[in-house]
């Protein structure tokens, strides 16, 4: 019988986050506990290799007892996580080769603003719109939730709105100010995001932010919902903006496609993709690519002419627009990172060298 407490273990790891500043822990079989500092992975040496028994025990503390059942019936689950500190984490544990791992992302409990960020300031202008569908992309990781919650947090300090957030699970949690936030988390306060997105049109609300979408019902409802009057933010995991219209297109059958482009084409605002680049000096820096939809890019939506948008955007500075390739090149001006790190973000490597 196991003699470790579990508590007290976690407890330890979680000091040891916030003291190397690191934003993920992995519990594996078999393995140290691993730490990620600044993108790169840390084993923890002094601590000792788990086995099966360890990885049940912080399973149980780390979630509750239904969302352990439904671990153990599924094999996965995604939770959140909050100790007495009010340090807080979202999880997913799930099976490998027959054994439990769990990987756990640090939320900050402060919401940084744009500044803190290093954001471009023109993503203030899209918290200041009345409807429309902004959405952040990216893959994994890449820092698409911090994002949006600091554009939320912009119009909870600014405008008296009643904003709705159908997150899975519930990541930063906001202080009210000037609005009214209701956070609804999947599995405990709705059973679907499409459930969640198909009721907040009965709840008076101006603003929602949609944790993931997931789905073609999540996507046709967001859409929807930003075609009656609501502003809606959003993330999807995909590479840059034309990706990310494609995707959503795609993602409906042949004879709804047509359908979804006129919807995209009148209701998005933008798409702001974005990569977390390993700073010179230590940390993370973004880089990122900005689309706004204007009456050529809406046209190319409708006509199904996606392939033209990088164009459209490299034409676009004037209005606003960023060109990953710029912002890669203006970071390595900058010495903020290194060439190599460049090439191994840029999604158009022949685009940046002419830059360079």
């Amino acid at each position: 019988m196991s003699t470790v407490d579990y508590k007290r273990e976690l407890s330890a790891l979680v000091d040891l986050i916030i003291q190397e500043k690191a934003s993920d822990l992995h519990l594996s079989f078999g393995a140290h506990p691993l730490i990620r500092v600044s993108g790169t992975l840390i084993p923890l040496v002094k601590k000792p290799i788990l086995n099966a028994t360890d990885l049940d025990g912080f399973a149980k503390i780390l979630m509750r007892d239904d969302q352990y059942k439904k671990f153990i019936q599924f094999t996965e689950v995604d939770f959140s996580y909050e100790n007495a500190n009010g340090v807080r984490f979202r999880g997913n544990a799930f099976h490998q080769r027959g054994q439990k791992g769990i990987a756990l992302r640090l939320i900050p409990n402060v919401i940084r603003d744009f500044a803190e960020l290093n954001l471009p300031p023109i993503l203030e202008s899209f918290t200041q719109r009345t409807q429309g569908f902004f959405l952040c992309v990216g893959p994994v990781g890449q820092g698409k939730s911090t994002t949006l919650s600091a554009m939320i947090n912009m119009i909870n300090k600014t405008r008296a709105e009643h904003i709705v957030t159908i997150e899975d699970p519930i990541e930063y949690v906001y202080q009210e100010e000037k609005s009214l936030i209701d956070q609804r988390e999947i599995g405990i306060d709705s059973e679907s995001f499409e459930t969640a997105l198909n009721a907040v049109f009965r709840q008076d609300v101006d603003v929602i932010l949609v944790g993931e979408m997931r789905n073609p019902e999540t996507i046709s409802a967001a859409v929807t919902a930003a075609e009656t009057g609501h502003l809606v933010y959003s993330t999807l995991h995909t590479n840059n903006a034309a990706q990310t219209i494609s995707r959503i297109v795609d993602s409906f059958p042949g004879s709804q496609q047509d359908q979804i482009r006129m919807q995209l084409a009148s209701s998005l605002v933008a798409i702001f993709s974005q990569r977390l680049i390993p700073h010179i000096a230590g940390g993370l820096v973004p880089a990122f690519e900005l689309l706004i939809n204007n009456t050529a890019v809406s046209n190319l939506i409708r006509e199904n002419r996606v392939h033209e948008v990088p164009s459209v955007i490299e034409t676009g500075l004037e209005q606003g627009m960023i060109d990953m390739n710029r912002s890669l090149a203006r970071l390595v001006q900058n010495g903020d990172i290194t060439v190599e790190n460049a090439f191994t973000h840029a999604t158009n490597p022949k685009g940046l060298e002419r830059l360079l």
